[in-house]
């Protein structure tokens, strides 16, 4: 295994307990391999396990404090969108998990070290390290460097895309023409907050409020929807 400093620098983090990183880096392929030269060490699973939890939660949190106006469905599909395999593949890519992890000489053979689901585990696995070794906030540390700022620029919106949605149902209907607009930004330049307003024609239609321009019209048109919706179940044009 590659020394593990540049790893602990690509992710902003300083392990106390450095074989808790090397074990969320530690594929059962490899523990198998080392058992049969008599060998015995953990792999990652049971990091995996927790991680998963962990990552759930600290996401589950943020959605929760991000996003007041978010139902509860629409919260559900956005961490599902977040915490995907191919979003956590994608993040352990970014930070080249590829070239730490631990495998076997098969796994190593048949292409592990780019393997999907190989990569999703060992970043829940890194999470579960880090929470045993740093706790919580380390944890929401790490993702706020890493995951939270995509999430607020409205990255992860393509399955909660309010704006999309507005647009199709206004050109079913033939509604006429909607404008959004930046009514307000507040707050200092480290928590500034955008308020957004969409106008169908004249009517002003739906307000949103979030930490970038794209959140809050996301939920300007996640207001605007409601309105339609509750017009077109009292008769309303």
């Amino acid at each position: 295994m590659h020394s593990l400093e540049p790893l602990e620098e690509k992710m902003g983090v300083r392990f106390r307990n450095r074989e808790l990183l090397v074990q969320a880096l530690t594929h059962t392929s490899y523990v198998n391999e080392m058992r049969a030269r008599g060998q015995v060490m953990p792999d990652n699973e049971r990091l995996e396990f927790l991680g998963d939890a962990v990552l759930e939660l600290a996401v589950s949190e943020f959605l929760f404090r991000t996003f007041p106006h978010m139902s509860e469905g629409e919260m559900t599909k956005l961490r599902a969108s977040i915490v995907c395999e191919a979003t956590l593949v994608t993040l352990a890519e970014s930070l080249c998990f590829g070239d730490y992890i631990r495998l076997g000489k098969g796994e190593e053979m048949t292409g592990g070290r780019a393997r999907p689901s190989l990569l999703a585990d060992a970043f829940e696995a890194v999470v579960g390290a880090l929470y045993l070794d740093r706790g919580y906030d380390a944890v929401e540390a790490f993702l706020e460097r890493l995951i939270f700022p995509r999430v607020r620029n409205g990255e992860f919106f393509y399955n909660n895309d309010y704006k999309s949605r507005l647009q199709e149902e206004v050109q079913r209907r033939n509604l006429g023409t909607l404008q959004y607009s930046i009514a307000e930004e507040r707050g200092p330049a480290h928590h500034r907050e955008f308020v957004s307003e969409v106008f169908l024609g004249e009517r002003l239609l739906g307000i949103g409020l979030g930490r970038s321009k794209k959140e809050a019209e996301q939920q300007a048109a996640a207001q605007a929807l409601q309105k339609l919706t509750q017009d077109e179940q009292s008769g309303s044009p």
